[in-house]
């Protein structure tokens, strides 16, 4: 049946009746599709589904995009609140993606929150939060509600403690005359007063969450325990109030007051232990965003000095630092001198020094000195602000092997609830004069034990506490499939010059082979001025004092070799000896006796030429970082291979492999056969890790399985990186792999506790072990278990936090 109502899905890039004919016919192809148009001026495809919305829509995008078009969406981060297990999590996300104009949406049980992609124009934040209220679940829209989300969780969480501690003063009482008091007077009354409140005002939360689920078709850890407790209350109830009827009907009057009571005692304690650990796997997070002061002192342009709110700062401000201080924003030193510490955003210890035109960075600590600084990025655009926002998405992530775990936890609590209605049946039909009574026990036993929480909880817990630990250490990874995948990683592919060097290259020689003048310096200086070569800084730097710039110069990239210029009718070349040769230039004795000492001494040279001959050559140096070697010696004891790629001459890529300890290096590369030898690893079966930190790097960073930019490198290369180091220091890399092994150790050991837990724990419940020695678990020791294995899997994530 086909929904009459027409959607309109934008479209970018269709900018032709060309473009619109293979969006067109890829739309064809859509099943979910009954009928589309194309309509070009409009840059939008109008369709009708045949059947849900939803799914047309989300197909359609998927097809779009496979085509090599887009369709603009929004991705944001809502806040989740009123989950109480997995499941819940599970079934918020199924609403969420049946909501028509979301493409995708993510629900993370671990940080309570929905990442969404959504078309605006189809579907808006407040229709999502509608849906989700429907369901017993809300959804925080505002964009107050990261500043207030930790205010309603501290706010729930003291709700459940205050309920926890009424529930567990209930039952203590309830507890001891179960098991030593049974035969006092009146003890089945007692127990019945105890466990009503118990039950139906401390245990409310898993009725009412029953029932809203209910009313949707579908279940989850409200509905076990609910069914569980009412069942075991009901039944208790029953046997009190008519214990002959009962035992003609062959019902024992044993009662299980204290078994409904306890459970939710027990439900409630775990809820509050796993809330708190859940808490301390986000304390990275917590600690990022509370590097921010909240007031500056702000410094007008008359000299006088006022105290303003973080958020009144607008780009250009000049602001004082105080010893002891933290930097409020990004800028550039104007006045004064200080060490600052960074060691909470690069994880390097060692303070740095600041003086005038330098870099400080939000959340930075000043130490002695005072200074001012020109705010250069405030708020969302700070380095911080960066770091979190990648620090959050990465924590609401999904690991691949997430996607299994989900698989099960959508299925879970239908499976157990049949599991427990066997059990029942079976007890009744097998189990003789007790076998109803038995039967109930089991049922409700079953139903407790279950746990989908541990199961939700097991990746996305490791997940949090290990990017967390990243970030602590100065590296940023991007998201989970990352920091599983780097524990795989067995190639690691360094670009030289940012990456092993320093990438401050410094003119260390400039030679003349003809008569020097002033106007070829100003050339030479004019031409270099104008390229986005990392060594032209250098050369500029060095000539910039005795030289003048030159208008008028015609310039050409010469993309991996160098830049060419012509000026008055006369072409200048500068870049490299195969540059040079390619144009036929002709190289003296003496030009060739300094170059090759400069190769030798590990120098890169640089040759300006003129159409027909060589004018002069530079010599540059940068220095090999401290760590390099250290970091190069620790992947190869790890059985790493390391290979080096350079746009440099081949003496020099030897004199720096030979310096570090690298057997493969590969020189004279281009930047896009960077990406083409990453792909010549991979077709080895090789996990290929690119480090690098220019745009020349981007593509290779692309193409490896892990792309690791250095922070100080271009913004494209930490864009396409899926992991950031932020201190550029090469020792961060084998630490980056370690923490990915010990996350993924972990994501295993818990989904082993996970399934082994309920594997073994609902057999038993459902009496496994009665024909073999008599043994039947009772639902209040159950309730203990079930409680427990959500706060161990939490537990054993947090191990991450501490360990080396």
């Amino acid at each position: 049946m086909t929904t009459e109502q027409p959607i309109y899905i934008p479209l970018i890039d269709v900018d032709s009746e060309h473009c619109a004919l293979i969006v067109d016919k890829g739309l064809n192809e859509v099943a979910e599709i009954e009928t589309h148009t194309i309509e070009l001026n409009n840059n939008r495809a109008v369709i009708k589904a045949k059947k849900s919305p939803e799914d047309a829509i989300q197909a359609a995008v998927k097809q779009i995009r496979s085509l090599g078009y887009d369709v603009p969406t929004v991705k944001q981060t809502f806040p989740v609140v009123n989950l109480s297990c997995a499941s819940c999590a599970a079934n918020t996300e199924a609403i969420l993606n049946h909501q028509a104009g979301v493409v995708k949406a993510e629900v993370n049980y671990a940080n309570t929150s929905a990442k969404v992609e959504y078309i605006p124009s189809l579907v808006s934040p407040e229709t999502l939060k509608k849906a989700v209220q429907a369901s017993g679940y809300d959804l925080l829209i505002s964009e107050q509600a990261k500043l207030t989300i930790d205010d309603i969780k501290n706010k729930q969480y003291d709700v459940l403690r205050k309920t926890t501690i009424g529930a567990v003063v209930l039952a203590l009482p309830l507890f001891i005359i179960g098991m030593f008091f049974m035969d006092i007077p009146f003890a089945n009354y007692i127990m019945w007063a105890l466990a009503t409140p118990l039950v139906f005002i401390f245990g409310k939360r898993f009725f009412v969450g029953a029932w809203k689920q209910a009313k949707h078709r579908s279940a989850n850890m409200d509905t076990l325990v609910a069914i569980s407790t009412g069942t075991a209350y009901i039944y208790s109830a029953l046997i009190t109030l008519f214990p002959a009827s009962m035992h003609r009907l062959g019902i024992h009057s044993h009662v299980y007051f204290e078994a409904a009571g306890i459970v939710i005692a027990f439900i409630l304690l775990g809820k509050l232990l796993e809330e708190k650990a859940k808490g301390n796997t986000s304390s990275a997070i917590k600690k990022l965003i509370g590097l921010q002061p909240k007031d500056v002192t702000l410094v007008h342009l008359d000299g006088r000095q006022t105290q303003v709110p973080i958020q009144d700062v607008k780009v250009g401000d000049t602001l004082l630092v105080k010893p002891g201080e933290r930097i409020a924003v990004d800028g550039t030193v104007t006045t004064g001198s200080s060490y600052v510490d960074e060691s909470m955003i690069s994880g390097e210890p060692i303070p740095v020094f600041k003086e005038e035109s330098t870099l400080v960075f939000a959340g930075t600590i000043n130490q002695k000195g005072s200074f001012q600084f020109n705010a250069q990025k405030v708020g969302s655009d700070t380095l911080l602000a960066q770091i979190i926002k990648m620090v959050e998405n990465a924590q609401g992530s999904k690991a691949p092997v997430q996607q299994l775990v989900d698989r099960i936890a959508a299925v879970f609590v239908p499976i157990v609830m049949s599991i427990a209605v066997l059990s029942l049946l079976l007890w009744v039909i097998l189990g003789g004069e007790n076998g109803l009574s038995q039967g109930i026990v089991a049922f409700v036993t079953v139903l407790v034990i279950a746990c989908p929480c541990a199961l939700g909880l097991a990746t996305p817990t490791a997940i949090m506490v290990g990017v967390g630990k990243g970030a602590e250490s100065g590296i940023l990874i991007k998201d989970a499939e990352s920091l599983e995948l780097a524990k795989k990683i067995n190639a690691v592919v360094l670009d030289k010059t940012g990456t092993i060097t320093e990438g401050k290259p410094q003119v260390k020689g400039l030679e003349w082979f003809v008569d020097q003048n002033q106007q070829l310096t100003n050339i030479l200086y004019s031409i270099e001025k104008s390229s986005e070569h990392p060594l032209a800084d250098a050369i500029t730097e060095f000539l910039a004092p005795n030289a003048q710039f030159v208008q008028d110069i015609d310039i050409e990239n010469i993309s991996g070799q160098g830049i060419k210029g012509t000026y008055d009718n006369e072409t200048f070349i500068i870049g490299n000896e195969l540059l040079a040769k390619e144009t036929h230039i002709e190289f003296t004795e003496t030009a060739k006796s300094w170059v090759n000492k400069q190769l030798e001494a590990a120098q890169t040279v640089v040759l300006f030429c003129s159409s027909t001959s060589l004018l002069a050559a530079i010599a540059i140096a940068d220095q090999i970082k401290v760590s390099s070697k250290k970091a190069i010696r620790e992947l190869r004891d790890s059985n790493i291979e390391v290979y080096m790629l350079t746009g440099d001459n081949a003496q020099t890529a030897k004199a720096v492999a030979d310096e570090i300890g690298i057997d493969n290096y590969k020189a004279n590369v281009l930047p896009n056969d960077k990406a083409a030898f990453v792909e010549s690893l991979q077709l080895q079966n090789k996990v290929v890790a690119m480090v690098g930190d220019g745009i020349n790097d981007s593509t290779a960073l692309a193409q490896a399985d892990v792309g690791i930019a250095m922070g100080k490198g271009s913004d494209i290369a930490i864009d396409v990186a899926k992991m950031t180091i932020i201190s550029s220091d090469l020792l961060k890399i084998p630490e980056a792999i370690s923490l990915s092994k010990r996350t993924v150790r972990t994501i295993k050991q818990n989904l082993f506790w996970a399934f082994v837990y309920n594997v073994i724990g609902i057999p038993i419940a459902a009496g496994l072990l009665f024909p073999i020695n008599g043994f039947l678990l009772d639902p209040m020791w159950a309730g203990a278990a079930m409680a427990l294995s959500s706060v161990s899997v939490v537990s054993n994530s947090l191990r991450l936090k501490y360990e080396a």
